[in-house]
């Protein structure tokens, strides 16, 4: 499975966003990508996931080219900021909804996605009353739960605690020993040293890959 990028750019108000972006990911690979707030990040994760059209280039899915063939990527689990959710219905019965939408799962890969994440699946409390660190588990479940192909995470550790972060470090292992294609956005440089197996910058839209020859990968326990 591959995941292409040739030479997009977006440009926005006559602002450039990205420009000339070439990238070439593959499954069962981690990609990290690092840059300050406004670098571009989020902007390239929308492009390459179908949600925001490119002015320039085109984005590949295995030969299939993204807004020709389809509007957005077939297999897809990602999670960017203000994941919406319904405030007034249980972590569980939201992510029935959103399972309902492609009838791939059902109740039993719920409740694993939740329980990979952290959280408990009889858990009666509404959505309103989570924690930030419930609610960024929960939208990291809505991302992983129907095994997609491509899985595509803005800041997860955000909010979490500790062991929240360890728990959100084993599932992305366990996606890329799976086979995703995974790609992790992170301020979290530990995030980024732990998980990736190539880094790219990301500065005023443009890409520059960092040499991780010198970065050492510690172990993530798989220990619950």
């Amino acid at each position: 499975m591959e995941l292409r990028a040739e030479n997009i750019s977006k440009i926005i108000h006559k602002k450039t966003i990205l420009s000339n972006v070439n990238l070439e990911l593959h499954n069962g690979t981690v990609y990290g990508f690092v840059g300050a707030n406004g670098s571009g990040k989020t902007m390239l994760f929308r492009a390459l996931s179908g949600l925001m059209s490119v002015t320039s280039g085109r984005i590949t899915w295995n030969g299939k080219v993204l807004h020709r063939d389809f509007s957005v990527l077939p297999s897809l689990g990602i999670l960017l900021e203000n994941v919406r959710l319904y405030s007034n219905m249980t972590g569980m019965d939201n992510l029935r909804y959103l399972a309902s939408i492609n009838c791939k799962i059902g109740d039993d890969e719920i409740r694993y996605a939740l329980k990979r994440v952290g959280l408990n699946p009889d858990d009666r409390r509404i959505y309103q009353k989570y924690s930030l660190g419930m609610k960024q588990r929960i939208a990291i479940a809505q991302a992983v739960m129907e095994k997609p192909d491509v899985i595509m995470l803005d800041e997860p550790t955000n909010s979490l605690d500790e062991a929240g972060v360890e728990a959100i470090r084993r599932l992305i292992m366990e996606e890329k020993k799976r086979g995703a294609v995974i790609l992790l956005a992170s301020h979290n440089q530990e995030d980024i040293r732990i998980l990736a197996d190539c880094i790219y910058r990301i500065d005023k839209g443009k890409k520059q890959q960092i040499n991780m020859q010198k970065m050492t990968k510690p172990e993530v326990s798989s220990a619950k």
